[in-house]
Order: structure tokens, then C-alpha cells, then sequence
């Protein structure tokens, strides 16, 4: 019995002292959250550790050069670039990288998707000027009058900025959108745009013949799917960031002397009148998608809302006056040429809507200085706004049309060149013409004008090639020939335009062209 109870008792002790040791051990650590790859939604997602939504990074970064411009993608135009003397840039270099994030999560209602795009650029400085004679020169300053309040005159003479630009650049937002149940809501490419927006076959952004929201528009859409490659979409989408033109006050230039003069020779034959957003832009579009390659039909409403004739409400305003585009696009794919050859085309016709055919990056206006045989230099000065107007009528719209194209041909695997072309024409009304131009005309007393009618033509053409040694870089070289096609004619007196160093003199008015080369190296990822 007392060995027994020896026993019970050594066992008792044990238990004890085991029990205490356990409870110092280490507890065991839960299993890593390893990431996983995401085959639902196509290479490159990954699961969001802890949750079941998967995301995809990807971006690019790229070098570049254009040549005789100041802006990066676009023609010789406006202040300083289209006066083609000193103020203007030779070159001008960008480097910039894109981020973009797209997750998807999958629903019973369908998948969730967010995408976020946004780049991060430094560019060479825009050049600005009037001669020494006026404050100096400099890249990236602020222009104010001068103390006689007249006078454009340079503010400071700092290059980008005084730091040297060392934490300088900046940052744009892209895209940044909500996709659910077929809706799209947020910042994301029109509906109306073709698959390729402003990129047929070409890297430069100022192409007109067709709309090209390529870094996105404010929208709520919904898209349905039909099956067999058809879908259509109905979209309202932000009017304000993109799709105004101008609506212009044409009684705001004065009737004779100096004030015409400078409509004719810098493009200014009005004051913006643009009121404040009452209607977003209504979108509808078709899309056929199949082996042979796309069919898209699109149409867009566009409200011209305007301010007041004068400075204050009691002195009236137009009526609302809607304007509308439709365009058309066409993808044919595997050519007899070669493989993956292409060819993208696209018309448009737009009637108060002119932002449809000149698009954002190409603009509406253009001011371009050349050389002349019977006058100091010549100028082309042309516009085209949404509607114009004077005190006391309604609203008249603008009509254009145009297209744009491309064919690129894949020489191998690693080489492709594309030729590319575009054309638009933009046409006033017979009221804005017989204000302008007939009897008694503003332009009328204007002396040496010989023609006048301010409807212009924009002819571009292109060449790119590009070269891909390994997978995901690409180094390109693309030329870019722009003629302005203007239809005033004869030789003028004009006022000093300081802001490109033009003197007083007499102008020939004459159709321009711009010359433009454009270099970059992208590695994409």
C-alpha cells in the first residue's frame, strides 16, 4: 500500500512539473499567407493575400525626344512653338513612368473590377519670351503686365523651378474607374471612341479626324454584352474637362481697325462665352468584334450652354443649343500583307460638337507664323469653336467633318512601320459669315484683305517605325508633316504680338505647315 501510494503520488508530480514545462513551449505559427496565382481573369494576377480579390500591376517607362516643338506629342501651333523663330523649342525630352493597378473580385452578381492608371512625368521646360527688351526670357515663368499695365512682361528667370527641378515634374491621373453588373462609373475612356481613340497607327497625340479621350472622361455607362462579339453601350459622360470647343461671342471684336485686324492674324474673333455644365454628353455606340476584326457606330449629344451678352443677367443670354457627332469605325485584321498587318479607319461628322473631330489634344485652334516673298512673314490664324453668336440672336453651330487612318505592316518579329493620315474641315454658318466677312462686315474695313471666309482645312500625314529586339522594349522614330489650309488671303497691318516676338508689320495670311519628329524608347511591364 505505501509503494502504491508512492507511485500515485510520483505520478501526481510529473503531471505537474509536464504541465508547467507545456505551458512554456512555443505555441505553433499559423501557415504563411503565400501569394497565389490568379487564373480567372488572364497572366499577370495574383491574390491579394487573406482575400479572395486578385490584382494586376503593370505600367511602362519610357524616354523620349520630339524635335522642333515645344510639346511633347504635338505640332508646331500657338505660343511659342507656331511663331518658328528663337522662342521656339528645338527639342523638347520626356522621361515618364505609368502605373497601373487593376483588381477583380468575383461576385454573384459578376466580377467586381477597379482600375487605377496614373503617370509620372518630367519634360523639358516651356519656353516663354518677348526679347530682353521686356523682362528677359525664361523656361517655365509666370507672365504679368508690367507697371504701365499694358505690356506682357516676364516675371522672374528661373529654370523649372529653383531647385534646379530636382523634385520637380508632375503627376497625371489616367484612368480611375469602377466596373459592376455592365456599369462603368468614374474616369475611364468614352464610350464614343474607337478601341484605338487617338492611336490608328501612330504615337503622336495630335491627330484630328475623330474623337480620343486617351486619358480618360468622367462617365456612368452601362454596357451589354450580346454574345457573338456585339455589345452596345449608353453613356453619360463629364462635357466640361474635354468636350468644350467654345462658344463664342462674336460682337466682342470690334467692328473696324485694330480689334479686326487681331482676329484675323492671331485666331481671337470672339470672347468665350461658356456657361456653366447643365447636361453631360449623351453617348451611344455599337461595337462588333470578330476574328476579321471591328465594326463601332457611335453618336453623342452635346449642350451648348452659354453665359450672359454682356457683363451682367440683365443683359440676356441665348437659348440652349444642343449639338451632336456620330462616327464611324473599321479594324481589319490579318491582311493578306502579313501577319498581324492591320488597318484602322474612322470617320466623323459632328454639328455643334466640334470636340468629336478636333479632339482635345489636337485642339480647335491654330496660329502659325511662315516666311513671305511680298510681306515681312505671313500667318495662318483659324479657330473652330462649338457655336458662335452675336448680342441679341441665338446660337449658331459649327459643322465638321473628317477622318483619320492608318496601316501598319510587320516586316518580322521584331521590325513594323506604319503610314498614317488625317483630315478635317471646319465650317462656319451663313451668319457668322456675313457678320465676319459681307457687307459691312468686321473684316470689311480691314485694308490688303483680298479673301475672307473663316473656314479652314487640317491635311496630316505620317510615317512611324518601330523596333522591338526583346520582348516589351520598343524603340520608334516617327515623322509628322501638319498643313493648315486657311481661306483668308491678302497682306495685312497687324499690331506687335509680343507673346512671340512679332513685330508690327505687314503679315501675308497663308496656309503653314509643321514638321515634327518624335524618338522615344518603352519598356513596358
Amino acid at each position: 500500500m505505501k509503494f502504491k501510494g508512492l507511485l500515485l503520488g510520483s505520478a501526481a508530480t510529473l503531471l505537474a512539473v509536464g504541465g508547467a514545462q507545456a505551458a512554456d513551449l512555443p505555441v505553433k505559427a499559423k501557415a504563411v499567407e503565400y501569394v497565389k496565382i490568379c487564373s480567372l481573369y488572364g497572366a499577370g494576377f495574383y491574390y491579394i493575400p487573406g482575400t479572395d480579390t486578385c490584382i494586376k500591376l503593370g505600367g511602362y517607362l519610357r524616354a523620349e525626344v520630339a524635335l522642333n516643338t515645344n510639346s511633347m506629342y504635338g505640332i508646331q501651333n500657338g505660343s511659342p512653338a507656331g511663331a518658328h523663330n528663337r522662342l521656339s523649342n528645338y527639342y523638347t525630352a520626356r522621361a515618364r513612368e505609368d502605373l497601373n493597378i487593376d483588381t477583380r473580385t468575383a461576385t454573384e452578381y459578376g466580377v467586381v473590377r477597379t482600375f487605377f492608371d496614373a503617370t509620372f512625368s518630367w519634360t523639358t521646360g516651356g519656353y516663354q519670351g518677348t526679347g530682353s527688351a521686356f523682362g528677359g526670357t525664361a523656361y517655365t515663368s509666370t507672365l504679368a503686365l508690367n507697371n504701365a499695365g499694358a505690356t506682357p512682361a516676364l516675371v522672374g528667370s528661373s529654370i523649372n523651378p529653383t531647385d534646379g527641378g530636382t523634385s520637380g515634374g508632375s503627376v497625371g491621373v489616367y484612368y480611375a474607374f469602377i466596373q459592376f453588373a455592365g456599369f462603368t462609373m468614374g474616369k475611364a475612356i468614352s464610350q464614343f471612341d474607337a478601341p484605338w481613340t487617338n492611336y490608328p497607327g501612330n504615337n503622336i497625340d495630335s491627330l484630328v479626324g475623330g474623337s480620343g479621350t486617351v486619358t480618360g472622361v468622367n462617365q456612368f455607362s452601362y454596357t451589354a454584352d450580346f454574345g457573338q462579339g456585339v455589345t452596345a453601350a449608353f453613356s453619360a459622360e463629364d462635357r466640361a474637362a474635354y468636350y468644350d470647343a467654345g462658344n463664342l461671342n462674336l460682337s466682342s471684336l470690334a467692328a473696324s481697325g485694330a480689334g479686326a485686324i487681331a482676329g484675323l492674324t492671331t485666331g481671337a474673333i470672339g470672347a468665350n462665352a461658356i456657361g456653366g455644365t447643365r447636361s453631360p454628353n449623351l453617348v451611344a455606340m455599337v461595337r462588333v468584334d470578330q476574328a476579321w476584326g471591328l465594326f463601332q457606330a457611335s453618336v453623342a449629344a452635346h449642350d451648348n450652354h452659354v453665359a450672359y451678352y454682356g457683363a451682367t443677367e440683365l443683359t440676356g443670354h441665348p437659348g440652349d443649343k444642343w449639338g451632336w457627332a456620330a462616327q464611324l469605325a473599321l479594324s481589319i485584321k490579318n491582311i493578306p500583307t502579313g501577319a498581324g498587318d492591320v488597318i484602322n479607319i474612322q470617320g466623323v461628322y459632328t454639328d455643334g460638337a466640334t470636340r468629336y473631330n478636333f479632339q482635345n489634344l489636337a485642339g480647335s485652334t491654330y496660329l502659325m507664323y511662315g516666311g513671305s516673298s511680298i510681306a515681312y512673314q505671313s500667318v495662318a490664324a483659324v479657330q473652330a469653336p462649338d457655336t458662335v453668336y452675336v448680342n441679341g440672336s441665338n446660337q449658331e453651330t459649327i459643322k465638321t467633318w473628317g477622318f483619320r487612318g492608318a496601316y501598319t505592316h510587320n516586316w518580322d518579329a521584331y521590325w513594323n512601320t506604319a503610314i498614317y493620315g488625317a483630315y478635317a474641315q471646319a465650317q462656319f454658318g451663313s451668319g457668322a459669315k456675313n457678320f465676319l466677312c459681307g457687307p459691312g462686315g468686321v473684316f470689311s474695313a480691314v485694308p490688303g484683305l483680298t479673301s475672307c471666309n473663316p473656314d479652314f482645312n487640317i491635311g496630316q500625314v505620317g510615317l512611324i517605325t518601330r523596333w522591338t529586339p526583346v520582348k516589351n522594349l520598343t524603340f520608334s522614330g516617327e515623322f509628322n508633316w501638319t498643313h493648315v489650309d486657311q481661306k483668308y488671303a491678302g497682306v495685312v497691318p497687324t499690331g506687335a504680338n509680343f507673346t512671340v516676338a512679332k513685330p508690327a508689320a505687314f503679315y501675308e495670311l497663308k496656309d503653314q505647315d509643321s514638321y515634327t519628329m518624335l524618338l522615344r524608347a518603352q519598356r513596358n511591364w
